[in-house]
């Protein structure tokens, strides 16, 4: 393809636009107009194929790089919005970059075909990757005030390792100040908004990931996780989010010292997931707590499908203690249980010796001792430009921490991770929800606490009860507390409110293929609705 052609092929995708169109970036104009000969139904065809169909297409030649990438953006003008009231999905569009990028791919697949050569995991697939996520050239702020203006120096590890796998960044996706919230709002990047309902968040912190994912704006996306960030808006917008054990990602040092956090792939399907995830693991000289071989995928010789499960024990805990879970997150969570055992699988019953606030006091005892403090000094002489969980989130680790010493939190940590062993043992595997309620709102600061709807035992609703800490809201955490443990959170239906909800699937330490096999499972069992914008 010429250059004048290949100007042609973006200006198409780029016009017309609606007047709101998408979060500011380095991109063109907004538009709606697909590709010559696509039509909006062929283009929400097209941006709704998973990677792995994708993929065959581009080998089989009946799709090529380009016209999905052109479809992509096309989707993103049609529905990404404004700041304010839209989607708003990202912080920076790399159209132009992206679209050089597909051609190329365009005549790789070409020369593959006639040669026989092998390509590269992800040639051609358009990627979307957290801000967080360095991109070299590219701002690195985090959403903050304080590193306005910062450029990344060189690629974040899973940025080149997308890039090397032929990966395709065609935008970049919001979070919260430091992705430290489980909402994804920041003064200076707007509400990112939840595409199955825009009153509610489609979680945090990547928030924008998930959003991009479920809106049909990427094919797959990068996203972190110490506490929830992963699996939290994959939950909330019906899509695959991966938290994988401590190190099997590469992270960037100092934080990536920390033994809570991870980065982590998104995606529509867990096929697609397991395919990221792949790409994105292995051990990294940047990361010395990194390990495992790269390019190996979690789900590498499982078997995949209803039947994966037969002969399998699954314990089941729907509340992990006491959080009050919403009724039809009960209801959906029970009925993947009973999916399972129809499918084969033996169904225990578990319960978990934990309570919200322990939980709580044993998360926010770590951060006080290492995340809080980091952001203390990065944000220091900014307090008044941040966002107020992000105050408060520092406010809240620094108060627990003076209570509680670095050793004594080691110990909180154990606690959990010993009462986890215990529960687990004869077990394959842990099913339990993602989140307990059925939606928090886009716009929502919750500093006060959230005010969760209970349910009985049957599903049915009782009592409301007020916690403490919306993060409460979400039952994540526990498992960066038990941050070897793989976990995979896969759709499981849909809530009273028309937002997803989500089950994980969580396993013993290190033992990554088990949850994507039972993953799979869930995948082929439980029937989602398609998303309509």
């Amino acid at each position: 393809m010429s250059s004048a052609e290949l100007t042609e092929r973006l200006r198409v995708a780029s016009t017309s636009a609606p007047a709101s169109g998408p979060a500011s970036g380095t991109g063109p104009a907004p538009g709606t107009c697909p590709a010559p000969g696509t039509g909006p139904a062929q283009t929400d065809d097209l941006t709704s194929l998973s990677a792995t169909e994708a993929l065959a297409a581009f080998r089989d030649g009946s799709l090529v790089p380009s016209e999905l990438l052109a479809a992509t953006i096309a989707r993103i003008h049609a529905v990404n919005g404004d700041r304010s009231t839209g989607i708003n999905a990202f912080t920076e569009l790399l159209f132009e970059d992206a679209m050089t990028s597909a051609v190329a791919a365009d005549h790789a697949y070409a020369n593959a075909r006639r040669d026989g050569t092998r390509t590269p995991a992800l040639l051609g697939i358009p990627v979307a990757t957290k801000e967080k996520h360095g991109l070299a050239g590219r701002s690195l702020t985090q959403g903050l005030a304080a590193c306005k203006g910062e450029i990344a120096a060189t690629n974040h590890p899973v940025v080149e390792r997308v890039l090397a796998a032929g990966g395709i960044i065609h935008a970049r996706t919001t979070s919260p100040e430091f992705s430290c919230a489980t909402v994804t709002h920041s003064p200076l990047w707007g509400i990112t908004r939840n595409p199955w309902n825009p009153a509610a968040t489609p979680g945090g912190s990547s928030g924008g990931a998930g959003a991009a994912l479920a809106a049909g704006m990427a094919t797959l996306a990068t996203a972190s996780d110490i506490a929830g960030s992963t699996r939290i808006p994959a939950g909330f917008t019906g899509t695959v989010g991966y938290k994988a054990p401590y190190g099997r990602v590469p992270g960037l040092p100092p934080l990536a010292a920390d033994w809570y956090r991870g980065d982590g792939p998104m995606g529509r399907t867990v096929a697609d997931t397991a395919l990221l995830a792949g790409v994105m693991s292995g051990r990294h000289p940047v990361d010395h707590g990194s390990w495992g071989a790269h390019g190996i995928r979690p789900d590498h010789g499982q078997p995949t499908g209803p039947d994966a499960v037969r002969g399998l024990r699954i314990g089941l805990d729907v509340t992990l203690g006491d959080y009050p879970v919403a009724a039809s997150v009960r209801a959906n969570t029970l009925r993947v249980a009973q999916l399972l055992e129809a499918a084969g699988a033996e169904i225990v019953p578990v319960s978990l010796p934990w309570t919200t606030e322990r939980i709580t006091r044993t998360t926010f005892a770590h951060f006080g001792h290492i995340l809080g403090p980091a952001m203390s000094e990065i944000t220091a002489g900014t307090e008044d430009q941040l966002a107020a969980y992000t105050l408060q989130f520092i406010a809240d680790a620094a108060s627990v921490a003076r209570e509680v010493s670095l050793p004594e939190s080691l110990a909180m940590d154990a606690s959990l991770q010993r009462d986890l062993a215990l529960e687990m043992s004869g077990l394959d595997a842990l099913l339990t929800p993602t989140q307990a309620v059925e939606m928090l709102d886009a716009e929502g600061n919750y500093l006060d606490g959230v005010t969760a709807p209970n349910s009985g035992g049957d599903g049915s609703s009782s009592d409301t009860r007020r916690l403490g800490h919306y993060w409460e809201a979400h039952m994540t955490s526990p498992f960066n507390v038990a941050n070897r443990c793989p976990v995979l959170s896969v759709p499981s239906g849909m809530s009273s409110v028309g937002v997803p909800t989500g089950v994980q699937v969580v396993g013993h330490p290190f033992e990554e293929g088990m949850v994507f096999r039972i993953g799979s499972a869930i995948e082929a069992l439980v029937e989602m609705p398609a998303l309509r914008l």
